[in-house]
């Protein structure tokens, strides 16, 4: 049998044993159920409001269920193990299962939707959403939906922190179905953070000498990584040629050093006095032309003082004329 068909049978035979326990144990108060196989057969973690009623007089009715697991699923010694619910309004089976109820009983379905949820909230939940759909008031059927708090809808927290549940309510006008899902109290969802106020920031910050002192450790320990063995089991001759051509080396760079260096000298010098003569230059330049501005100066001070004075003697002379 091919792997994709062997998870089909077997989500499918998981959704029947869920169908057949909700059905015979309704009155319990059934919550849900684990399976998990085990090389001594299947475990079954049975969760009831009231385990009382699924064990039965004396083990009377679980040993109906395991027959009647072992003739209809084919389970090979199945192991019931039955957990009693310690908070009902924050299983979401039995939520689904009480607004169904409630529903069938004459409930309007919006005053049944909002006690419910409140109750749910009430029991420390961080959300919860319900919905009814189907021929909820009239022969048209629709969807009706009551959220409060926080609800996660897609993703892993959707399938791991949310716990799901699903109900029927049978109708005059038809069935309707009840969805439940609530976020159980202290539950860690991924976008929660916390705010430490008195954290220590020290044990935090990096300083930067360090790090770089570790920069330089890594760096040099690389650099020794990186060297051979067989470098070290060189000849002696080798070794002093080397070294006899490095001082030639060493003795040829600085001799082109200071030559260098000389010619720098003798450069600077030239353009420090290239610089002294164009200054020298401009300094004459800039005498000759205060002394021509001067010039021109005193000549405008003499015209506007001759216009004065024949605007005076026209001034005298009108009122001469007048007179």
């Amino acid at each position: 049998m091919a792997d994709e068909m062997q998870f089909i049978e077997q989500g499918l035979q998981r959704s029947q044993i869920d169908e057949f326990f909700a059905t015979e144990l309704a009155r319990a108060g059934y919550g849900g159920m684990e399976l998990a196989p085990t090389p001594m057969g299947m475990q079954i973690v049975l969760k009831a409001e009231k385990p009382g009623m699924v064990i039965g007089k004396g083990g009377k009715n679980i040993r109906k269920i395991t027959t009647q697991l072992e003739e209809r699923f084919d389970l090979e010694d199945p192991q019931i193990d039955v957990q009693e619910v310690d908070e009902p309004d924050l299983n979401a089976q039995i939520v689904a299962d009480r607004l169904a109820n409630a529903l069938e009983r004459g409930w309007y379905f919006r005053k049944a939707g909002h006690t419910t949820i409140d109750r749910i909230m009430e029991a420390g939940a961080l959300g919860a959403e319900i919905v009814l759909s189907g021929k909820v008031t009239g022969n048209r059927g629709r969807v009706e939906k009551f959220n409060r708090g926080y609800i996660k809808h897609n993703g892993e927290p959707a399938e791991e922190i949310v716990d799901h549940g699903k109900g029927v309510a049978v109708m005059k006008l038809g069935t309707i179905g009840v969805s439940v899902k609530i976020i159980p109290p202290n539950a860690k969802l991924p976008d929660d953070f916390e705010i430490q106020e008195e954290a220590d920031i020290e044990d935090l910050v990096v300083d930067e000498a360090e790090a770089d002192e570790e920069l330089e450790d890594l760096l040099e320990g690389e650099g020794e990584a990186d060297v051979e063995d067989g470098e070290g089991e060189e000849s002696e001759d080798a070794a002093t040629t080397d070294a006899d051509a490095e001082a030639a080396v060493e003795e040829i760079v600085e001799e082109d050093v200071d030559a260098d260096a000389d010619g720098d000298v003798e450069e600077e010098l030239d353009e420090l006095a290239a610089d002294v003569e164009a200054d020298e230059e401009f300094d004459d330049v800039d005498e000759s032309a205060e002394e021509t501005a001067e010039a021109l100066i005193d000549e405008m001070e003499e015209a506007d003082e001759a216009e004065a004075d024949e605007a005076e003697a026209d001034a005298e002379d009108d009122e001469e004329g007048e007179e």
